[in-house]
């Protein structure tokens, strides 16, 4: 404990030394004057104390591991990298709009498209590794929150639920490890302390209701790209907590074949092919008192059961967490596309129908 604080002191006396001898008053303009005091704001220094002591053990248990893991850790230690810069720049930066808020984010966006491209083509034998650390970047992704009409969690909830996504991988690494190789636990273990409680507290700290951006600082002017550029390459799974349009997007793509059920189920009685049971049909009125039933009497009456007892059909993503299936009859083509591994699937009350999940 007190070489870690020892450590902590030390690098902070390092980067006032590196400011002292940096500094030219005759030659100083308000401009470098914001970028000495955003340097200087406690907020930043705490990201850089954070950046030593997590993402520095971090890196220590993949220097020992090296190959594939010491170079998505790298990329991740790149990344918190940016986010200190854009931490400094949102001192003497006006809060943008939509457009300038992408070209804001857009060096972390680029140092996340790189984690995610390692986990993609042929499957590594550190698949787990790689996906798990590039899964866990998209919680730096808090930085991006304007408000509650964002589309995304505040702050500290979107952190947590970043390295829930992520948790899922890095268990599989301590699973696979825990009795073959400590090092490659230690590097799940710190890479899970980086964010719970490393990044989580330090936003809970400084940024608890999202960015505080400088009402007086300077405009973010989108850049003025070719249109046909943007296409070239698609965007990363991270890239959409970015966006809150690309989100919107995404989120709606499961939606549309749900509202397709919906109006299907809506537009008319759902028992209307059903045979109505006439009073010559019940038992008490029947002179046969065999108890005999006709096949097609028994489905009649088993299907008009099923439909009254059963409560309104229901096909939705609740909470972003639970698929919830309830009272489908006779529906052949209900389909769950981009099920998250987070998300669970709650069946009840269907009959004769097949769900796909995808």
């Amino acid at each position: 404990m007190e070489e870690k604080l020892i450590q902590r002191l030390e690098s902070a006396v390092s980067r006032l030394e590196a400011l002292s001898t940096g500094f030219r008053p005759a030659a100083s303009t308000s401009g470098g004057a914001d970028a000495q005091d955003a340097v200087l704001d406690p907020s930043v220094i705490a990201f850089g104390d954070l950046i030593d002591q997590y993402v520095g053990r971090l890196s220590s248990a993949a220097e020992i591991i090296g190959g594939q893991v010491l170079e998505v850790t790298k990329i991740l230690q790149a990344a918190f990298a940016v986010q200190k810069e854009l931490l400094s720049k949102l001192k003497h930066t006006q809060k943008p709009d939509l457009a300038g808020l992408a070209e804001f984010l857009k060096p972390l966006n680029e140092v996340i498209t790189k984690a995610t491209a390692l986990t993609e083509g042929r499957r590594s034998d550190f698949f787990n590794h790689l996906k798990a650390a590039a899964d866990s970047l998209s919680a730096l992704a808090w930085i991006a929150y304007t408000g509650k009409d964002c589309g995304m969690s505040m702050p500290i909830a979107h952190v947590e639920e970043s390295w829930q996504m992520a948790e899922f991988y890095s268990n599989k690494v301590l699973v696979e490890y825990r009795n073959k190789d400590p090092n490659h636990v230690e590097w799940a273990k710190a890479l899970k302390e980086l964010y719970l409680p490393g990044l989580r507290d330090y936003v809970k700290s400084f940024y608890p209701l999202g960015p505080v951006w400088s009402p007086t600082g300077k405009i973010i002017a989108p850049s003025k790209a070719p249109a046909s550029v943007a296409p070239a390459a698609p965007p990363p799974p991270p890239a959409s907590l970015f966006s809150p349009e690309s989100s919107q997007a995404s989120s709606s793509k499961p939606k549309e074949g749900m509202s397709a059920v919906f109006q299907q189920l809506s537009s008319g009685n759902v028992t209307a092919g059903l045979r109505k049971v006439t009073a010559d049909m019940k038992t008490k009125n029947r002179t046969d008192k065999t108890g005999v039933v006709a096949s097609g009497e028994k489905e009649s009456r088993g299907a008009s059961n099923v439909s009254s007892k059963a409560g309104p059909p229901k096909f939705e993503l609740q909470m972003g967490r639970k698929w919830v299936v309830e009272n489908q009859i006779e529906q052949k083509g209900l389909v769950i596309e981009d099920c998250d591994a987070k998300q669970s699937v709650y069946i009840y009350g269907c009959k004769n129908s097949v769900l796909q999940i995808q």
